[in-house]
């Protein structure tokens, strides 16, 4: 049986981007362990299970009865409950001012590799979107340490929406080069992006719009041999380039689920572009 490991924030996941991927998978047979920040149950954004909501770019309503109420289930269950503490899982990067900072910088990359060890009995990496990774997953060391550790292993590393930003942030800690440096991934466009009401869970703050334009980092992170590819004007936008796997947005979902099971199943290398 294949064990995979979805990594969610703390600050508010986007409902489809969970059930999508995870319905699919469980219907495979897989077990999935959750994962946070700090261990907190993660909640999905109120939008997300509002079938009355109007996306602002895309003009039109993006949340099903059907998903509200499942999304509701969701965050109605304790299926969620006691995730992973990735505060706890994996150590803290030293600071170079530190007075031990050698001892405490080798204590370091030991733990991450004990912890890379312990991996090797999941299968993949899910990271799910929504507003909240951009608070609490795009820049967390911990969640690149994680990223980077399947990458390693040579195993699927899965991002959806604004979680993708976290696969352009995980770099090897000497080179600075983006792991999906010369690949071919999806992501937010900026044609998708809100230009205000950009949320997050437990804190009392609309940021407007997004702090970032996810394309540009994307399209940066890649390098000129690489491509983002938006799919601007297509309903689905799914991108394979091995080891990645990634989903643009909230109705790609389910389709990015799917391209694992391939992947896992079937040894899809490729597929997108």
């Amino acid at each position: 049986m294949k064990k995979l490991l979805f990594i969610l924030s703390e600050y508010g996941y986007w409902g489809e981007e969970l059930i999508g991927p995870l319905e699919t998978v469980e219907k495979a047979g897989y077990t999935v362990t959750f994962a946070t920040s700090h261990g907190r149950r993660p909640h999905a954004l109120p939008p997300s299970m509002d079938d009355t909501f109007i996306d602002p770019p895309l003009g039109r309503p993006v949340v099903s009865k059907e998903m509200a109420q499942k999304v509701k289930e969701l965050e109605a269950s304790s299926k969620l409950d006691n995730p992973i503490n990735l505060s706890e899982l994996l150590p803290e990067r030293p600071y170079m001012s530190s007075s031990t900072y050698l001892r405490e910088f080798e204590a370091y990359n030991e733990g991450v590799e004990r912890v890379e060890e312990e991996l090797k009995e999941y299968d993949a990496i899910l990271l799910v979107g929504g507003s909240g990774p951009i608070v609490d997953m795009v820049n967390n060391q911990r969640v690149h340490d994680l990223i980077l550790a399947f990458y390693r292993l040579g195993k699927p590393v899965v991002a959806e929406c604004y979680g993708v930003a976290c696969l352009a942030f995980a770099r090897e800690y000497w080179t600075r080069k983006s792991i999906i440096w010369g690949k071919r991934v999806t992501g937010h466009p900026l044609e998708y992006d809100y230009k205000d009401g950009t949320g997050f869970i437990g804190v009392d703050f609309n940021m407007g719009p997004p702090p970032y334009p996810l394309e540009f980092i994307l399209r940066d992170a890649v390098g000129p041999d690489g491509q983002f590819i938006g799919n601007v004007g297509r309903t689905i936008s799914a991108i394979v380039d091995y080891p990645f796997i990634t989903g643009r947005s909230t109705a790609d979902s389910y389709k990015t689920g799917e391209l694992l099971v391939q992947v896992l199943e079937n040894g899809l290398k490729r597929y997108g572009w």
